[in-house]
């Protein structure tokens, strides 16, 4: 017969599968397996082969298994018999079929090799499939471990199966002899594990890779109030886990964790269901079963729960969900993956001319036939029942629905492009590398949702282990369509930032505007940012704008009155002196020293264009000569008002003739006590301009608008010298003038000059607190005041006067009218 007998090559391999065999089967080791056969499947197992070069396996769950009855242990189990035949199973063998046709086809994809199969039904049981995986690797229909009998043909891989329960029984067995095994649809994540599996590969990712790629959704649409509901078994442990390790970095905050059982436990469900009543999140991240899943939906028709958005790695939990009778009730729109999958071009066709009569080797397709087209086929030993249908193998597969992916790539494991363009490729742990299509339930205005595919999820688009969304949102052809929102807080508004809410998750905060001088240009920002010195905050504190440089100018209104003051003030004087010099000679003139007269008008008229200076744009030449002149001129004027007070004192002194108080009445006496007065201050002024002189500055606080360009006073201590001189000069010559006042004498003016040092020092008290309390040009405004009205008070309150008896009533300005006892 040509056949070859050998035992497989590792004996370590072999010594650990005649350990695990009787833990796998439930049989003794040894002998005893040859006569326990009958009880773990029926002899002569169903199954579909074709020879070629290399042959590849595939165990599919084809023919159910019933578990009939417990043994007793008396006598041997009956075999497992067939209850039901799984379209689905049987669909995806034949998409095997189609998959080595096309590879035998293709003149690149294994030229001069001829691909056979063996199809095998595991009967979606972990017994059928470790039964029909080691009758596929001996050759065997009753299978002896580490003994193969077979000819022809190398075994290349063996692709299988649906469940993940099932793929791990084969795993380990097959993970013994190195042997390949290529799973299709068992996303177990412990399957990656190639220590324990180091075999097996599968052409989809696990759990929690598609969990991971599911939390992305969460983060892309800015959905930071979540609830998360998962099953309390290891998955869905690991896959809430890991959902927290990637949400609570991305800013999304977790409400709830709540935990359902993955046995069936409606107490529980109920409890949980209450908990979801409770909820303020509108977003949930599901981890479930469909049963569970299912089960909570119902739960919450029974509770006023509105407008929730349930997430989940699995689009066929966002199907069966949809199909629930008023589950628009509760949901307001859902959110689900699928695997980018490539079309199968020309399976629908080979399905559609798929006939028994072609393939008699499939010892499949008759039962699978008489499920389909609910028929059957006519035997002799069947007696005809009326209204049975006969299977003709004529029916054609063409409308019926195959929910299935393209299988192509599972043979190959390596890169390749499908017909359609896809790239196929596997990652270190034996995981195919894929992209996920992002399917969106949106409902309509009738409760009614369609399933749309609005996105695309490619874990190979970023850098490390962080996905990104790849934004290919769809126009929606419902115009109401959008996507919904799940906050703790509402969003915060450019120009304002959020406030942490004590106790409360970073995710729930209040609203606070920006203070002036900050802004925030986003929603959402955890601070106010500052604006540049050369910026302000506008009035909502959502952009910053450019500052204007302002100062007190001779344009504007008030620079513009405070300077034609001035000059008035000034050409007064200068009006008054003239007055004096044309009437020299007369009593009012000459009385209390003409000369100092003199001294006080000019004096005054500098110190009313002093304020001159104040306006415009600070240089560093008028920054120097500001209050250095205002400094120096008023001492000119103050210490001229002294001299004349002390000149008057002084003269109802003298008693007797060439006394030394007599001396100290000459002219040159009161000239050099201006002089001397004078000098002080200049003095100051120089230490002053010497250390630390004023200087043109900016400021940038006093009006949040503008910057204001100012004189900087330098060295402030300087500067207070400099205006305490100033005032002990002007508090002295009003204490000597307010102790003469009551002199009696025709020549005594110390009434006038006593009230006009009372508004001088009046003026200067009040200025210092206005000076410091004021901000930007208004500190020059108060200044230029202060000059102007203090100049004022001394022109009018020593001078108005005596001008007044010269030009109108120039009748006592003689010397007869004065020596008649008359007071000027």
């Amino acid at each position: 017969m040509g056949l070859s007998c050998h035992w497989l090559s590792d004996p370590l391999a072999g010594m650990w599968l005649c350990t695990l065999l009787p833990v796998l089967f439930g049989c003794p080791s040894g002998s005893a397996l040859s006569g326990a056969r009958a009880w773990l499947l029926p002899r002569q197992s169903p199954h579909f082969d074709r020879p070629g070069d290399v042959i590849v396996g595939g165990s599919f769950s084809i023919f159910r298994f019933s578990n009939g009855t417990l043994s007793n242990f008396t006598a041997p189990p009956a075999g497992l018999q067939t209850s039901s035949v799984s379209m689905w199973g049987y669909r995806v063998a034949q998409s095997f079929v189609f998959a080595i046709e096309e590879i035998n086809r293709s003149t690149h994809l294994l030229p001069n090799l001829t691909l056979g199969f063996s199809i095998r039904n595991s009967g979606d049981s972990a017994h059928g499939a470790l039964y029909e995986t080691m009758g596929f690797l001996t050759g065997q229909e009753e299978p002896i471990p580490n003994y193969t009998c077979q000819h022809g043909s190398p075994q290349a891989a063996l692709v299988g199966d649906t469940r993940s329960s099932l793929s791990v029984s084969m795993a380990r067995l097959l993970g013994l002899y190195k042997f390949p095994q290529v799973s299709y649809s068992s996303s177990l994540p412990s399957l990656s594990d190639k220590i324990q599996f180091p075999s097996f590969i599968r052409t989809l990712t696990s759990d929690l890779t598609s969990s991971h790629a599911v939390t992305q959704l969460i983060i892309h649409f800015q959905w930071s109030w979540v609830i998360i509901l998962a099953h309390d078994d290891d998955f869905g442990q690991q896959a809430s886990s890991l959902a927290s390790q990637v949400l609570t970095p991305a800013g999304v905050c977790i409400e709830f964790y709540l935990y359902v059982p993955s046995h069936q436990s409606l107490g529980k469900i109920e409890e949980t269901v209450r908990k979801m009543q409770k909820c303020t999140a509108r977003v949930v991240l599901v981890f479930l079963s469909n049963y569970n899943f299912q089960l909570i939906l119902y739960g919450l028709l029974a509770v006023p729960v509105s407008g929730q958005v349930w997430v989940s790695k699995d689009t066929l939990h966002m199907a069966l969900a949809l199909t629930i009778p008023g589950i628009s009730q509760v949901l307001q729109g859902t959110f689900g993956l699928l695997y980018h999958s490539s079309r199968a071009i020309g399976f629908p066709e080979f399905l559609a001319h798929l006939r028994p009569s072609q393939t008699p080797e499939d010892m499949f397709i008759k039962k699978f036939w008489e499920f389909t087209f609910d028929c059957m086929w006519p035997y002799q030993n069947i007696t005809v029942t009326e209204g049975v249908q006969f299977c003709t193998g004529n029916e054609s597969l063409k409308n019926k629905p195959h929910p299935f992916p393209e299988l192509l790539h599972v043979l190959r494991k390596v890169h390749f492009k499908t017909p359609d363009g896809s790239e196929i490729m596997f990652d270190a742990n034996g995981d195919l590398v894929t992209k996920f299509d992002i399917f969106q339930g949106q409902k309509t205005p009738d409760g009614v949702f369609h399933l749309v595919c609005v996105g695309l999820i490619d874990p190979q688009a970023s850098s490390g282990n962080k996905m990104m969304v790849q934004k290919k949102m769809l126009k929606y052809q419902m115009k109401h369509a959008q996507v919904p929102t799940s906050v703790c807080s509402e969003s915060c508004l450019p120009g304002f930032s959020q406030v942490p809410r004590l106790g409360a998750p970073h995710c729930c905060f209040d609203c606070s505007p920006c203070p002036e001088g900050q802004f925030a240009d986003q929603r959402d920002m955890k601070r106010c940012l500052l604006c540049p010195k050369e910026q302000y905050s506008s009035h909502t504190r959502d952009h910053c704008l450019p500052r204007t440089e302002i100062f007190l100018a001779f344009e504007e209104p008030l620079g513009f009155i405070l300077a034609l003051v001035a000059l008035l003030l000034a050409g007064l004087a200068v009006l008054v002196l003239g007055v004096f010099l044309k009437h020299r000679d007369t009593p009012v003139v000459r009385a209390n020293n003409r000369t100092l007269s003199y001294f006080l008008l000019i004096s005054l008229s500098l110190c009313a264009l002093c304020a001159l200076l104040f306006l415009g744009r600070p240089t560093v030449t008028t920054c120097l000569l500001r209050q250095t002149t205002f400094a120096v001129v008023f001492t000119v004027a103050v210490s001229s008002v002294l001299a004349k007070t002390l000149t008057v004192v002084l003269a109802f002194k003298v008693t007797r003739p060439r006394s030394r108080i007599q001396i100290c009445l000459s002219p040159g006496t009161s000239t050099l006590v201006v002089l001397i007065a004078s000098l002080i201050q200049v003095v100051l002024c120089g230490v002053w301009l010497a250390t630390f002189p004023p200087f043109p500055d900016k400021d940038m606080l006093s009006e949040p608008q503008h910057i204001v360009i100012q004189c900087h006073d330098g060295s402030g201590a300087t500067f207070f010298c400099v205006l305490g001189y100033l005032g002990f000069l002007a508090g002295g010559t009003f204490s000597v003038a307010f102790l003469a006042r009551d002199l009696p004498d025709v020549f005594n003016e110390t009434k006038f000059l006593t009230f006009s040092m009372l508004l001088f020092c009046s003026v200067w008290t009040a200025f210092l607190p206005l000076y410091y309390s004021a901000r930007g040009k208004s500190t020059v405004a108060v200044e230029i005041f202060s000059i102007l009205a203090s100049t004022a008070g001394l022109l009018g309150g020593i001078f108005i006067p005596k001008c007044c008896i010269i030009l109108l009533k120039p009748e006592k300005n003689t010397s007869s009218w004065l020596r008649q006892g008359h007071h000027v």
